[in-house]
């Protein structure tokens, strides 16, 4: 198996192992995140009905400059405050958080201690 092959299962597998473990239901949903090397999104899912009750990325307008990077820490937590004021106003105070294949470090990092300090529960 090629590096490149390895690498991607190995992935995989990491999201798998966490998915297993945290899944969102009407009274505690699932927070997500997805990082690309551009922006970071996030999003606060309902697993039991299959739906997305609020979300929040860098690459909106309206929370970062145009000028501004949209992939480092500083746009994560902006990111964070932004979807916990939604979550809030749509009236979810807890979650669970769902790190998916990446490690609770960085920007991921950023993004859960900025959501938590909006006021949202892990």
């Amino acid at each position: 198996m090629s590096l490149v092959k390895r690498r991607a299962r190995q992935k995989q597998v990491r999201a798998w192992r966490v998915r297993k473990r945290v899944r969102g239901s009407a009274s505690r949903p699932r927070l997500t995140v997805f990082r690309s090397n551009k922006y970071i999104y996030a999003q606060i899912i309902d697993d039991d009905r299959g739906v997305s009750l609020c979300a929040a990325s860098s690459a909106e307008k309206s929370l970062l400059p145009a000028d501004s990077n949209g992939g480092n820490k500083g746009a994560a937590e902006v990111v964070g405050k932004a979807l916990a004021e939604r979550a809030l106003k749509a009236g979810i105070k807890d979650v669970a958080f769902d790190r998916g294949q990446y490690r609770y470090h960085g920007r991921v990092a950023a993004l859960a201690d900025a959501a938590r300090a909006g006021g949202l529960n892990f």
